[in-house]
């Protein structure tokens, strides 16, 4: 017998998949109250096509077996919300902590249906804002220095001369220096190798603008790092915010202005240090497992897998 064969006579037989009670509401939403903790994550995940679910995991579980609280087709508040206010009351109530991202629907959900638990927003979403609003600016110097660059072949081409790109002195030129440079600032100076570091010195001579937005960057990072007091973390922030004012760049002020609006839940962060790490690794769990499959055909089949792993 075939594999392909084989697997459908699994599925048709002997897997109980046809017998199971949630089968006809299985890609709408997922309920598994038993797998209730005081410790909750809540994220999103695209199964197939770009089709989103709302997945909430209980921590506890460590991503194993009772990981799974619900899984919702769709981000939509009222959608989520319906499904999970089907959990008993005494046991929403239980919940104490529930990390999320900073998108309004999450925090809308978790405020409706675990009305006793602290939120707390995921740091990592929070530097990587940061860390967006850095590249953007590097992006946008390296189409000004492509621009220049072809005006320069322009000119020489009027004058019939031959055009040299300037070189600097680690071998780049102003285009290459640009685009080589994306990794290094996401790491601390003290994780650079030689050839990074010197990289680092060109790039910050020719474009100072850079090394603001980059300690800018390092600044929000170390906050998390090195804080364990919450007023401390507010003190920390708000001298950020002053130097992200006084730099006067765009997209930090973006930045800015989207941790101003979630700061309270960003600083419950330093009550626990709870990230939301554990729904992100089951996220590339669920993907990995999709890619073993070779994609999903069959959404219902798929989440009933799901469910006999991991709830």
């Amino acid at each position: 017998m075939d594999g392909q064969r084989l697997e459908e006579w699994y599925r048709l037989n002997l897997s109980g998949f046809y017998e199971w009670e949630d089968r006809p509401h299985a890609d709408k939403w997922l309920l598994f109250e038993d797998n209730m903790g005081p410790y909750l994550s809540i994220d999103e995940t695209s199964l197939s096509d770009g089709e989103l679910y709302t997945i909430v995991t209980n921590k506890e579980a460590k991503g194993r077996k009772g990981a799974i609280v619900a899984m919702v087709r769709g981000t939509k508040a009222e959608d989520v919300t319906e499904v999970l206010l089907r959990i008993k009351d005494r046991l929403r109530h239980k919940v104490k902590e529930v990390t999320l991202d900073m998108a309004a629907n999450m925090g809308m959900i978790v405020d409706r249906c675990f009305t006793k638990a602290s939120q707390v927003t995921d740091r990592f979403h929070v530097q990587k804002l940061a860390c967006d609003a850095l590249q953007d600016m590097r992006i946008a110097l390296r189409w000004q220095a492509i621009e220049q660059e072809n005006k320069e072949m322009a000119l020489a081409k009027e004058n019939n001369i031959s055009y040299v790109s300037q070189v600097l002195e680690n071998g780049d030129t102003h285009r290459q220096l640009l685009v080589r440079s994306r990794y290094l600032l996401f790491k601390n100076e003290d994780k650079w190798t030689p050839r990074q570091r010197q990289r680092a010195e060109i790039l910050f001579h020719y474009y100072p603008s850079l090394e603001v937005a980059y300690k800018l960057t390092m600044q929000l990072k170390n906050i998390y790092h090195i804080t364990k007091d919450k007023k401390v973390a507010l003190t920390r922030l708000a001298r950020w915010y002053n130097a992200i004012e006084e730099s006067g760049f765009e997209h930090f002020g973006t930045v800015m202005r989207s941790v101003q609006a979630h700061y309270k839940t960003i600083l419950n962060f330093f009550d626990r240090r709870a990230t939301n790490a554990s729904a992100e690794s089951f996220n590339a769990k669920i993907k990995a497992f999709r890619a073993q499959l070779r994609g999903v055909n069959n959404i219902s089949y798929f989440l009933f897998r799901l469910k006999n792993i991991y709830a």
